[in-house]
């Protein structure tokens, strides 16, 4: 028989032997080793097949592999990578616990872990940090903020000291979608933005998706920010907790049911306004939250989860107005393993923003809010161990309070009054998929289909034309049109509906072990609109849902990136370069009025927006000094043209920048440990200032001074940038006790910068001529603050 002949069976039956080489599967759940609770992202790495997969948001693992003997590595920061041979002959579940770098595991293999990216993951966009990495932040106050932490990452900035929320990639605050352990949290913000709702004690997981979006999410445009709570110590019950200049808080954890079920309760209360009472002065302002979490383990099969958070603030003055407003959520989630290949979690999930006000100097009281009733059921299918698929179906339905008003007495002379309710059900199923094409080539795919339905019950405007705001060609204005009829709707009646397919795609192609390019593109469509003409978010702020008149905003954001580890994982490169263009942004015609108005439709105009730039991303990831510098150059557009030949638009129709455009944006953070006593901390933030119009000349009229503005959003605050130092004392007399403590000192911007929150005009009584006044929150700020661990 020829050699050739021979060759080639022998090629054949090679191909069918390794074809039919039995396959089995390992999984099982990540932990602590201390107190055994789940970890969420943690890498493994099977080091014969160069596979790599991290466990899901419940510390769960899943592969299959061929019959044979394998070297299992398991690594997540600040934990010591562990090591281990596994033999795989059949289906095999194995849990790992896996200790923090602080203590001594002797019975096996521990290397050093790197916070090194994964190059062969088709994933980008997205940003991760440890709650260890926030608390070595400084900070004002001495108040740890999760907000605020996020705002040092490439890509993240926000409308200005002291301002709520953050803007991702150029989009509005209203575009970003917080989760706490799955429930929407619509206002995350203390204080009108000093600190953030989230207590650093009780927070396990943080993960910022800005871009390559997997289809599980939905509802906003710009970013997911998805948290998780802790579960709570199935071991020993233990406590913790901090005393600040102006806060405290406090954290309890222990077993319900020992290696079973735990719990967690942790509290926080601001009382700087008791300080206010020792000088007579009957303001107030102050906040309070309480997070919850109840674990149990039914069986290896079966875990159940109920988490809750709740949050108020409270502003007061001369007890004649005062201000509540905050978050409720309850969570209830339950894991069910069908098979060693399949994981799901089903979630019932209720969430509540409140808002209220009392005018005792009017006579009367102002409530309103949203609230939310969530289903969710996803699954996770570990096919092989080079396909995966994630797939499932919500379904979400809202109840939205524009406002309600009460009188407060007899002689109130105000009318009770509430303004329309309005309802809405918004429903959701996706597939993505992660597949393993070659050794160098990873993607992942998926699609989402979402359904929205504007629900009355609802007495509605109608317009000549179907316009509801007309433009004055006399004085080249744009008005508010007069209603010439209504339309009523009963109560679960549809008013809108829309459908729409939002495709996601990522690609990752490896260049070597330590190099990889990525590419990502996804649509988004948003069914919910923020009704704010101010850049930062306001309590006041009011939701409301699509209808005929204010369409959805549909997103396509395309990314490609280059990633690189470098020296041994020492240091890590990401830069990234993106584009994206929004539909039916709103924007409010001049003089618009938005409080207590129940035809918003009257003052707001379509348009569409646009954003691009590079964000670069360098960090030091292990040492003595660890750290990362960020630098992120963009622009952000937005465009309303007339609907007409003879409208002008907003700006004549041309692209004016949005109000939360930042050119330059840097960010550089560092961490030095001295030694086991002193840790020392400090980043320092630059970044262009907000747009904002400037008056250009005035002109007098009846002998009324009248400014002349610039092009809308045409100027710039001055540039803003400050330095914040912290060091941290640990005593060393904590070693080997159960009484733990350390001391944190912090100075906010070190150099005394009184960066402009705004600046306005006025002409001065004295001399007559025109002024600017700018108007800075915060200059240098001191604290102290004493952490307890027992």
């Amino acid at each position: 028989m020829p050699k050739n002949i021979l060759t080639s069976i022998f090629l054949i039956l090679l191909t069918f032997s390794l074809y039919s080489q039995e396959k089995f599967t390992l999984s099982g759940l990540v932990s602590d080793g201390k107190n055994k609770e789940t970890l969420i992202g943690v890498s493994l790495y099977i080091t014969e097949t160069k596979t790599s997969l991290t466990t899901n948001e419940y510390g769960f693992y899943s592969i299959t592999l061929p019959k044979g003997n394998y070297t299992l590595s398991i690594s997540y920061v600040g934990y010591q990578t562990l090591q281990e041979k596994i033999e795989l002959a059949k289906d095999t579940k194995r849990n790992f616990l896996i200790t923090e770098t602080s203590q001594q595991l002797d019975e096996v293999v521990i290397v050093q872990n790197n916070k090194r990216i994964d190059i062969r993951k088709p994933e980008m966009s997205v940003n991760k940090l440890t709650i260890q990495e926030i608390k070595e932040m400084p900070v004002i106050f001495g108040e740890v903020d999760v907000i605020k932490s996020i705002l040092t990452l490439p890509g993240v900035t926000n409308a200005g000291e002291g301002q709520s929320g953050f803007n991702v990639r150029g989009g509005g605050a209203d575009q970003n979608l917080v989760l706490l352990d799955e429930a929407t949290i619509y206002n995350s913000s203390h204080l009108f933005g000093l600190f953030s709702v989230f207590n650093p004690d009780a927070i396990k997981d943080l993960k910022l998706y800005k871009g390559g979006i997997p289809a599980r999410y939905g509802g906003r445009l710009s970013s997911i920010l998805d948290i998780y709570q802790k579960e709570g110590n199935k071991n020993d019950f233990h406590m913790n907790g901090g005393i600040g200049l102006i806060s405290s808080r406090i954290l309890a954890e222990g077993p319900i049911v020992k290696d079973k079920g735990s719990f967690v309760v942790a509290g926080r209360a601001s009382y700087a306004h008791l300080f206010l009472k020792l000088f007579d002065n009957p303001n107030l302002a102050y906040f309070y939250d309480l997070n919850t979490k109840l674990s149990y383990s039914i069986n290896e099969k079966n875990n159940v989860y109920l988490s809750g958070y709740f949050g108020r603030d409270v502003f007061q003055l001369n007890n004649s107005f005062v201000n509540t407003y905050g978050n409720a959520v309850i969570n209830f989630r339950w894991n069910h393993l069908f098979s060693d290949k399949l994981f799901s979690n089903m979630s019932l999930i209720y969430s509540d923003y409140y808002y209220g006000l009392r005018l005792d100097f009017i006579g009367f009281n102002w409530d309103s809010g949203i609230k939310n009733y969530n289903f969710k059921y996803d699954f996770k299918h570990y096919l092989t161990d080079k396909f995966k698929l994630t797939y499932g179906l919500q379904s979400n339905y809202y109840d939205f309070n524009p406002g309600k008003i009460e009188p407060t007495g007899e002689e109130s002379g105000i009318n009770p009054d509430q303004l329309d309710k309005k309802y809405a059900l918004e429903n959701a199923v996706y597939l993505d998929a992660e597949h393993q094409i070659t050794k160098n080539l990873a993607l992942s795919y998926g699609l989402r289909f979402s359904n929205f339905l504007r629900l009355g019950q609802q007495t509605l405007n109608t317009y000549a034309n179907n316009q509801p705001v007309i433009f004055n060609s006399e004085f080249q204005i744009y008005e508010s049109a007069e209603p010439i009829g209504t339309v009523s709707y009963g109560k679960n009646e549809t008013i809108a509906q829309f459908n729409n397919l939002e495709p996601r795609f990522s690609v990752a192609y490896t260049l070597n072990d330590d190099q990889s390019i990525k590419a990502s593109y996804n649509r988004m469509t948003q069914y919910l609109h923020l009704i704010s003409n101010t850049q930062s978010p306001t309590p006041l702020d009011v939701w409301a849902p699509s209808d005929q008149y204010l369409k959805p905003q549909n997103l396509d954001q395309y990314a490609l990136g280059y990633f690189q580890n470098l020296k041994d994982d020492l240091y890590s490169l990401e830069v990234e370069t993106f584009f994206k263009k929004i539909k039916n942004r709103v924007d409010y015609i001049d003089g618009a009025n938005l409080i207590a108005n129940e035809a918003i439709e009257r003052v707001v105009l379509n348009g569409r927006a646009r954003a691009y730039g590079m964000e670069v991303l360098f960090r030091k990831n292990s040492g003595q000094f660890k750290g990362w510098v960020s630098y992120t150059l963009s622009r952000t557009e937005q465009q309303v043209v007339g609907r007409t030949p003879e409208e002008t638009g907003i700006n004549n129709g041309d692209w004016y920048k949005t109000g939360f455009d930042k050119t330059h944006n840097l960010a550089i953070v560092g961490n030095y440990k001295l030694n086991e006593k002193w840790r020392f901390s400090s980043n320092f933030i630059l970044q262009t200032g907000q747009p904002v119009t400037f008056p250009t000349g005035q002109y007098e009229y009846q002998g009324i001074t009248v400014p002349i503005f610039s092009a809308r959003n045409e100027n710039n605050l001055p540039m803003y940038h400050r330095l914040d130092v912290s060091a941290t004392l640990t005593p060393r007399k904590n070693k080997g006790r159960k009484w733990q403590a350390e001391w944190v000192f912090g100075i906010y911007n070190i150099y005394n910068r009184q960066n402009a929150a705004s600046i306005t005009f006025r002409q001065n009584q004295e001399t007559g001529s025109n002024e600017a006044l700018r108007l800075s929150i915060f200059g240098i700020v001191p604290s102290a603050t004493y952490n307890i661990k027992f």
